[in-house]
């Protein structure tokens, strides 16, 4: 069992390097926005490769949406850099060689006695890193299609942005209010 990956806790602020070295905190990725992070499998997983290159198309839509994509993989940068190059990702992809959050978030895949590999999860953030929503995705079914996260965070935008649906009067007469 994950440790504290449910809805309504916030992710803790982890500092990790990008494939070429250089450390972001996911703050920092995040900022204001909503943050879709998928913590892969590993470099050497086939699965792991296949769904990436399926979030290459959400990527596309991501940057109109309000919204970050990040990859953490257990990785040491250069396989890290593989993955994304051999998934034709342009999102950060974030290298957890040393296993820290792997450790921290207790998310090891102890039936894969060959690799440091992480029990696939993907998470809906909110601002602030707050958990909307956590795909266990150990079977390749049980991670999100593109489809889904875009059904998750159109609820999670309509909670949270007051202005969603800008046709509702008292939207209107605020922004009228303060413009």
């Amino acid at each position: 069992m994950s440790r504290n990956l449910v809805p309504g806790a916030t992710l803790p602020d982890f500092a990790l390097p990008d494939d070429a070295g250089v450390v972001h905190r996911l703050s920092e990725l995040q900022g204001d926005d909503a943050m879709v992070l998928m913590l892969g499998r590993g470099e050497h997983c086939p699965r792991e490769r296949q769904h990436q290159r399926e979030m290459v198309r959400f990527s596309e839509w991501c940057p109109v949406a309000f919204t970050q994509l990040v990859t953490v993989l257990p990785n040491d940068l250069h396989d890290t850099n593989k993955m994304r190059i051999a998934t034709g990702a342009f999102w950060p992809f974030l290298s957890d060689g040393d296993l820290a959050l792997q450790g921290a978030l207790d998310i090891r895949e102890y039936t894969d006695t060959h690799h440091a590999a992480t029990v696939p999860h993907t998470l809906v953030l909110g601002p602030g890193l707050v958990i909307e929503t956590v795909y266990v995705g150990y079977w390749y079914w049980g991670r999100p299609s593109p489809y889904q996260l875009w059904e998750d965070l159109q609820g999670m935008f309509r909670r949270i942005k007051p202005d969603f649906d800008p046709t509702v009067p008292e939207v209107r007469e605020e922004w009228l209010a303060t413009h």
